[in-house]
């Protein structure tokens, strides 16, 4: 069994290695209790983003919404389809596909999820694209690279502190409009999304 400070000191590593190749982190919108951050990523042309709100829930809950593949797609920014190809203990790995505004081409991601729980009854959950998991489908462009996690931490009367961090190669050709306006809206909406489907049972 390890210490706390074990799995605290573990949990960091796992953080420090999703967010290495981000640079300074500045606060891009700050509306209705979520914050969302923005940063350049070296040898990108694309930004990570960083969305942080607060949520009157309990830490089963928030996983179950999470831990629910295809209805979680209701609240997720521009999903439009989900399902789950494989579980295995900590591990899942879940096929995503996104709708994108005309003329843009839907993409779609292969996702390798790693689930850590911590000893102060976190839980961080781990993303890392894996694009060749599933032959291409010639409708959709995959996503040719992700990283990021979820980190949801209890703070005590119940409420959770919940952060979502990507960084994303979304492959093919998007505008520059449409890449810069994503990078606020994606954490953004999911954080609203998810606030208001866990908050409302």
């Amino acid at each position: 069994m390890i210490s706390s400070r074990t799995a605290a000191m573990l949990a960091l590593g796992l953080l420090a290695s999703a967010t290495a190749q981000a640079e300074d982190w500045k606060l891009a919108k700050d509306e209705d209790g979520i914050q969302v951050y923005l940063s350049e990523v070296q040898g990108s042309k694309y930004k990570a983003y960083r969305g942080v709100t607060t949520i009157a829930s309990d830490m089963a809950t928030l996983r179950a919404a999470q831990e629910d593949v295809d209805g979680s797609c209701a609240w997720i920014h521009a999903c439009a389809e989900q399902r789950l190809l494989k579980h295995e203990g900590a591990e899942t790995w879940i096929y995503t596909r996104f709708d994108m505004p005309w003329p843009v081409t839907s993409r779609d991601s292969v996702l390798h999820v790693v689930t850590e729980e911590g000893a102060d009854g976190s839980l961080l959950r781990k993303l890392d694209g894996q694009p060749q998991y599933l032959p291409e489908k010639p409708d959709n462009v995959r996503v040719a690279s992700l990283q990021g996690y979820w980190n949801l931490v209890p703070k005590g009367e119940g409420k959770v502190e919940v952060t979502y961090q990507v960084h994303t190669e979304p492959g093919g050709s998007v505008p520059s409009w449409l890449a810069n306006s994503f990078v606020v809206d994606a954490p953004f909406k999911t954080l609203e999304q998810l606030r208001a489907k866990v908050e409302k049972r």
